[in-house]
Parts: C-alpha cells; sequence; structure tokens
C-alpha cells in the first residue's frame, strides 16, 4: 500500500513535458548558444550582455552569503563529537583539494581558452597583493562594507569570522543577531533559486559568446575538464574513502547498499540537501545512533564538502590555465592560498545547485584581475550542470561515511544492525524495539 500510494504521487507530480526542470532548461540553453555562435560569431558576441546580468546576480549574493553562513556555522564547533567530526571533515577536504590540484596541474584542461579581460588589466596587476605579508595586511579590512561592495571575499571572510567569535562570546545576548544571520542565509539561499530562474538564458549567451571568441576547440577543454573531474572523483572515492573504510571496519557491501538512493537522488537533481532525509534514514537503519547522525550529517553538509572543494580546486585552476597569458603562470603556493580561501568560503552551500560557483566566482574575483575570474567562470557555467551531478553525489557519500568514522570512533556502531540491513531480520528487529518508522522504511 506504501509503494502504490508513493508510486501514484511520484506519477501524478511529474512534469509535463511543456515545463522542463531547469537542468533540461540549462542544457537547452547550453546547445541554443553554442548553435548560435558557431553560425553567427556577431550574435554570440551581441549577446554578451544577459550573460553579465546573470554573473551580476550571482555576485549581489556573496556578501549576504558568505557573512551569513560562516556567521551561524562557526557557532556550531561545540562539544567532543563535534571535534572529533571537524577533525575527520578537515583532513578528508585537505586530501580532496591537493587530489584535485594534482589532475587538473597534469592535465590542464584549461591551457589554450583565450579569456578577453578589460583594458586595465596591466594596472590592475600592480595592485593585488603580491608578497605573503602584503597578503595577510590585504586579509584584514579596513571597512567591510567597502569590501562587500567590492566582493573581496578574503576580507568579508575575516570579518564575518571575527564577527562570529564576538556573537558566541556574547551567549545569549546575541541570540537575536545569530536568528537574523539565520533567516538571512536561508533568504540568500531562496534568492539564489530565484537568480538561477534566469540561469538557461545565462548559460545560452555565455556558451554563445565562448563559441564565438574561442569557436568550436574550446568545447575540447570543457570536455577535458569534465572527463578530469570524473576521474579525480573516482579517485578520491576508491582511494582515500576506501582507505577509510578499511580503517573503520565499515561493512562495505551493507554500506554501498544504504548509500545507493540518497547518491542518485543527489546525482538526479544536483542538491546534497534533497538527499539528506533519506541519508539520514539508512545511516540509523545501518547503526549509527541517532544523535549522532543528527549531529554529523547536517554540520557534515558545512564543513564536509569532499566534491565541492575537489570541484573548485579543479574549476580555480582551470581558469588560472585559460588567463596565464594575460596574467602569468600561478605558482603552487598561490594555488595552495586560493584553495584554503575556498575551503573556508564553501562552508554551508552544499544544499543550493550550483551554489559553488558563488564562491568560485567571488574567490577568482580576489585573486585574478580585469575580470578575468568572471569570465573565467561564464565560460565553465555552460557545462556546470553536468560537473554539479558528480561533486553532488559524492558530497553525500562522503558525509554519509564520516557518521559511521563518528560513530565507530565513539565506540556506538551497532555491527548487528549493519549485519541485517536490508533484510527481514531488521524489520523483526526494529518492531521488537518499537521503533515503527524504522520499520516501515526497512519494508519499502
Amino acid at each position: 500500500m506504501i509503494q502504490s500510494k508513493t508510486a501514484t504521487e511520484s506519477s501524478s507530480e511529474r512534469r509535463p513535458w511543456y515545463r522542463p526542470s531547469l537542468t533540461t532548461q540549462i542544457l537547452i540553453g547550453l546547445v541554443i548558444g553554442g548553435v548560435i555562435g558557431y553560425l553567427s560569431p556577431r550574435w554570440g558576441n551581441n549577446l554578451y550582455f544577459l550573460r553579465d546580468i546573470f554573473l551580476n546576480l550571482i555576485k549581489s549574493i556573496i556578501a549576504p552569503l558568505i557573512f551569513s553562513t560562516l556567521v551561524v556555522g562557526d557557532l556550531k564547533k561545540v562539544g567532543r563529537m563535534g571535534a572529533k567530526a571537524l577533525l575527520y571533515f578537515e583532513m578528508i577536504t585537505t586530501l580532496a583539494l591537493f587530489i584535485g590540484l594534482a589532475i587538473v596541474n597534469l592535465t590542464k584542461p584549461g591551457a589554450g581558452v583565450l579569456l578577453a579581460g578589460g583594458s586595465d588589466i596591466a594596472s590592475l596587476v600592480k595592485t593585488q597583493p603580491q608578497g605573503f605579508r602584503d597578503l595577510l595586511v590585504h586579509i584584514f579590512p579596513a571597512s567591510v562594507i567597502d569590501s562587500m561592495v567590492r566582493g573581496d571575499v578574503l576580507q568579508i571572510v575575516a570579518f564575518s569570522v571575527l564577527f562570529a567569535m564576538a556573537v558566541s562570546a556574547m551567549g545569549e545576548r546575541a541570540a537575536p543577531i545569530l536568528r537574523g544571520c539565520d533567516a538571512l542565509s536561508q533568504v540568500m539561499f531562496k534568492f539564489t533559486n530565484y537568480v538561477m530562474m534566469f540561469a538557461p538564458i545565462g548559460v545560452g549567451a555565455a556558451m554563445a559568446h565562448t563559441i564565438a571568441t574561442n569557436g568550436l576547440s574550446v568545447l575540447k577543454n570543457l570536455s577535458l575538464l569534465i572527463g578530469s573531474l570524473y576521474l579525480a572523483l573516482f579517485v578520491l572515492v576508491v582511494f582515500v574513502f576506501g582507505a577509510v573504510m578499511i580503517i573503520a571496519r565499515v561493512p562495505v557491501k551493507q554500506f554501498l547498499k544504504a548509500v545507493r538512493e540518497p547518491f542518485t537522488i543527489a546525482f538526479a537533481t544536483t542538491s546534497s540537501e534533497s538527499a539528506l532525509p533519506k541519508a539520514m534514514e539508512n545511516m540509523e537503519r545501518l547503526g549509527v545512533p541517532r544523535r549522532i547522525v543528527g549531529f554529523v550529517m547536517p554540520t557534515g553538509y558545512s564543513f564536509n564538502l569532499d566534491g565541492t572543494t575537489l570541484y573548485l580546486a579543479m574549476a580555480s585552476v582551470f581558469v588560472a590555465q585559460a588567463a596565464e597569458p594575460t596574467i602569468g603562470h600561478m605558482s603552487f603556493g598561490r594555488q595552495i592560498v586560493m584553495m584554503l580561501t575556498l575551503m573556508i568560503t564553501s562552508k554551508g552551500v552544499a544544499g543550493v545547485p550550483r551554489a559553488a560557483l558563488v564562491i568560485l566566482l567571488a574567490t577568482l574575483n580576489s585573486f585574478m584581475p580585469g575580470g578575468l575570474g568572471a569570465i573565467g567562470v561564464a565560460v565553465i557555467f555552460g557545462v556546470d550542470e553536468l560537473m554539479d551531478m558528480g561533486r553532488t553525489s559524492v558530497n553525500v557519500l562522503g558525509n554519509c561515511l564520516a557518521t559511521i568514522v563518528v560513530a565507530r570512533w565513539e565506540g556506538e556502531f551497532d555491527d548487528q544492525k549493519a549485519r541485517v540491513f536490508g533484510t527481514p531480520e531488521e524489520v523483526r528487529r526494529e518492531l521488537a524495539a518499537g521503533d515503527l518508522a524504522l520499520a516501515e522504511a526497512a519494508t519499502e
């Protein structure tokens, strides 16, 4: 009865053919823009203003989104379990970062892509902080309002972290500010969704301009970027996650069975948030205590973005490689600084489809002159949907694994429940324990 009702509801909510999903609309815009740019380069270049409108809308999200998510997220880092979870999160995301850096520097997908910047590039290059001491001074703003107007993400992050520390120190007296920042972050997520409704037009204009400027040869570079990303994700899952499973004694067969559905949901919707309820339910059925699932999984959505971190590493270096003829080679040390910035600023946006582009654009603007970062993001955006599927599903996979690691670390993982996962015995165990919800879930 439950299955029949679910199937009926799902079929009644199916979209009609004349109202395609945003994913389909973006792919249609991508194809139409590419055709226009190829058949008429003049029209392809004339459509760039639509791309700029979309980029400006994305830029308007940067400051309030980073500020609100960092202020709210910083207050969650409490307790012994939280410290263990955060330590694990940072270790895995750092490994993901270096895997992304290694593969993108090996395959060099951005080499040969032309990024045309403004006429004042040379003067802007001179004004950028060059040494490590200059970079440290630059991080701390004299006016956060000015930093927000310019979209300087490093300065926004520095102010937000210090502000969050002050809010935390004030305790209950600062509770209204915390609630306000939480509400602001939710509003900005909703605002991001509204902006994404313009995405098909922005994608079409971006691809038309890209093809008109670079010709069809750019598709080779974008295909190489997509292939490089999925290769890096494969390395991360097989070698890093595989090693973690061995060390934490994860029952691999049952784990893969448990994550199969949330992984597929995340891959299809490109939203980690859509897979969260099923992922939490399955991890509890697998033997992770409810309190650990309830803490680690949502916290991981802010701090354990393995797929997103890897993607940001590759996408940012892709743009740097494309901009190399204009700004010169970006040293490995500067790449590391940019990666650390991306790791901090990407916290809290996993539930929003393609929100990683907002973070990527903000960071590139701080490290590249003349609007080259925005132009590079516009080139990537046309195929970002295909990459978003992979990175989002790996985010979900990584967070599911994290719950088991922390449970094992705490000595509370139930191996008996894991052994019977997905079998009739599981239903009997849950009924005997009086958990009707999990017993019903086990019968689906």
